[in-house]
C-alpha cells in the first residue's frame, strides 16, 4: 500500500473524527472507503458520459419505453 498526505479544513477533520469514532474505525479507514466509493461513482459517471457522447448509441423515446415496460403484451 502507498501512503498519501492531504490537507483538510479543520471542520472536515472534526467531522472525519466524529465518523471514525461513531464507526469505531480509523481515520485512514474512513478516508480509504470514501475515496474508493468516489472512484466507483466517477467510473460509473464516466461510462454514462461516454455513452451519451457515442453517436451510434440509440436514443430511446421515454414514452415508448415506458409503455413497453408497463404493457409488454401490446407490442
Amino acid at each position: 500500500m502507498s501512503q498519501i498526505t492531504a490537507r483538510l479544513p479543520e471542520e472536515t477533520v472534526r467531522a472525519l473524527d466524529r465518523a471514525a469514532s461513531a464507526l469505531r474505525r480509523s481515520r485512514a479507514d474512513i478516508v480509504r472507503q470514501a475515496i474508493e466509493l468516489y472512484l466507483e461513482e466517477y467510473a460509473d459517471l464516466s461510462a454514462a458520459i461516454d455513452a451519451l457522447k457515442d453517436p451510434s448509441d440509440e436514443v430511446l423515446d421515454w414514452e415508448e419505453v415506458r409503455s413497453a415496460l408497463l404493457h409488454p403484451d401490446q407490442e
